[in-house]
């Protein structure tokens, strides 16, 4: 038997959002339906009681710290470059019934990128990581999603825009190094104003692709934990109005598409694909 979740991953309520102008929806409490169907005892809970995530983007966004982060609270800055792909099974309790994440890392590196795609299918969420002072990463997070849509169902996925590196921003000195990979130049920005208008950028992408956007910083831990709650709530909504429609349509029942409210964003096909 599995031990209980770690305490500040048991989910009573649906956490907020990080920005009400970029968001999957604004309500802050679940579905009816789905806090009826989690206190009533099921037989066949295990359909919904897992999520596959996919946490894709350029090298050296900082996709690794950001999953290593959540999981082993803590930072390392002298990690390796992650080969093909990396996984981690994260465990919650949301309304009173255990739920898991599995979190793909995949490698940014476009050598590994064949590699890395055989995982992509099946996914529930996508997490789309580009780095905050690094503008072309932002540029290049629109074919990150591209390629990973290619085996998902755009209409039964979340997608995630997530900016990292926040602490950048607000640092006493300006980020002026550029760094150079073997396919790619990255010019970080050099000042918080400058910052400040890559996110802002990225508010205007996550709108148009549908996606929930993030700042947060794998250093300092700012935002990371409050993100992965986030991820598990709306994933196992997700997943109960799934199981909920799949119930109905072996009953024989008329079934009807569960939207979560005005802003939920599930059930569109998203514009970048």
């Amino acid at each position: 038997m599995l031990p209980p979740p770690k305490s500040d991953r048991i989910i009573t309520h649906m956490p907020k959002c990080f920005s009400p102008n970029a968001a999957l929806q604004t309500k802050e409490v679940f579905h009816p339906l789905v806090k009826a169907a989690c206190q009533t005892p099921r037989e066949d809970t295990v359909s919904f009681n897992v999520a596959k995530v996919i946490v894709v983007g350029d090298v050296s966004v900082g996709k690794t710290c950001l999953v290593s982060r959540f999981s082993r609270g803590a930072f390392n800055k002298n990690y390796k470059a992650t080969i093909g792909v990396d996984f981690d099974m994260e465990r919650f309790q949301v309304l009173g019934v255990p739920f898991s994440l599995q979190l793909w890392d995949t490698a940014g590196q476009e050598r590994f990128k064949c590699i890395a795609s055989t995982y992509y299918r099946g996914a529930q969420a996508i997490i789309v990581v580009f780095d905050l002072s690094k503008a072309n990463s932002l540029d290049h997070a629109r074919e990150w999603l591209e390629d990973a849509m290619k085996e998902n169902d755009p209409s039964s996925v979340l997608l995630f825009l997530v900016g990292t590196k926040k602490d950048l921003s607000v640092g006493e000195e300006p980020f002026t190094q550029t760094i150079v990979s073997s396919s790619d130049v990255f010019f970080s920005c050099q000042s918080p104003e400058q910052l400040a208008q890559v996110e802002q950028e990225a508010v205007r992408m996550s709108e148009e692709i549908q996606a929930e956007y993030w700042a947060v910083s794998a250093k300092s831990g700012d935002g990371v934990r409050d993100f992965f709650l986030r991820v598990a709530s709306l994933t196992f909504e997700a997943n109960v109005l799934a199981e909920l429609e799949k119930s109905a349509a072996r009953d024989g029942a008329d079934v009807i598409k569960i939207t979560s409210g005005p802003k939920d964003k599930r059930g569109r096909k998203a514009n970048c694909c």
